[in-house]
């Protein structure tokens, strides 16, 4: 696999939380500013019948040198097991991408006000989209004890 992906963000998120911090994202709000230069209101005509959306961003303040590849205890809680990076949501990706979903508050032209975005002021947004009851989970689901825990305070 040596095919490089280029992404160019859509836009920035702007407000919010200024430092990254683990919990308590859901009285957080935000806007999602879009590139003036790459869209218009067009791209979001119709946005605000919905109630939710899934931002799509790139963890902009994690050093390329903190990136995890193999396995580590979430949030370094040594009560918690060791598990691969991909096997938990945290922001020392190896892509450092991160998908929020969030609490869509307005669209106002090319800003979109969203709540519980775990995303700092800053952040470069890479896509927008709609949150459909149809993309949730079919059937029951399940995680560990230690990633309910994990979440407990986390919105």
């Amino acid at each position: 696999m040596t095919e490089q992906v280029v992404l160019r963000p859509i836009g920035l998120v702007v407000g919010g939380r200024t430092e990254v911090a683990d919990d308590d994202w859901g009285r957080e709000t935000a806007v999602i500013r879009l590139d003036a230069e790459q869209y218009t209101a067009e791209a979001v005509r119709g946005l605000e019948a919905f109630s939710h959306l899934e931002v799509v961003f790139h963890f902009h303040k994690v050093a390329p040198e903190k990136i995890e590849t193999t396995a580590r205890r979430p949030r370094g809680n040594p009560d918690w097991p060791e598990v691969g990076i991909f096997a938990q949501r945290g922001k020392n990706r190896p892509n450092r991408l991160g998908v929020s979903r969030c609490r869509l508050l307005g669209v106002d032209g090319l800003e979109v006000r969203v709540a519980g975005l775990d995303a700092v002021d800053g952040t470069p947004v890479l896509d927008l989209k709609p949150w459909l009851a149809e993309f949730g989970p079919l059937g029951e689901t399940a995680q560990p004890e230690w990633a309910t825990e994990l979440m407990r305070e986390y919105y």
